[in-house]
């Protein structure tokens, strides 16, 4: 007579703790007014690409490729600022307007028009909530 085990035998199950440790989305609601970090990031972006702010400063309010693109653009301005002999100089900037919008629960896409000596310029920004902190996913120097 066979023996049949009482043990089930079951499919191995995928392994969730990766899901336990990843980053979390955090929703609008629990998260602070998104303008003043809009504003706060406009202009230390400014001040990094001028040479005269570090962006490590910035790197807990980035993701990891927002930081990636950043730093890129940085190192250029940088290179470009000494091969033409021009040292770093604090940028003059006014913030003209800020426009946002929220296309959908933990995501803000806001432009803010900056006004400076030479030029204006505008800086696009994609926040989302993550881990109960707004973080810029996209910037883009216009």
């Amino acid at each position: 007579m066979a023996h049949s085990s009482s043990r089930a035998r079951h499919a191995p199950s995928s392994d969730r703790t990766g899901d336990f440790f990843a980053p979390q989305p955090t929703s609008t609601a629990d998260l602070p007014d998104p303008i003043p970090l809009v504003r706060n990031l406009t202009g230390g972006v400014l001040e990094a690409l001028a040479g005269v702010r570090d962006i490590d400063q910035f790197a807990r309010w980035l993701t990891e490729d927002a930081y990636r693109a950043l730093l890129t653009r940085v190192n250029l301005a940088a290179r470009a600022r000494s091969a033409r002999g021009v040292p770093a100089a604090r940028p003059v900037h006014a913030i003209l307007s800020v426009h946002h919008s929220a296309p959908a629960d933990g995501v803000v896409e806001a432009v803010v028009i900056v006004a400076g000596p030479a030029r204006t310029r505008a800086v696009a920004i994609r926040l989302e909530g993550i881990d109960r902190r707004w973080r810029a996913t996209s910037l883009a120097l216009l």
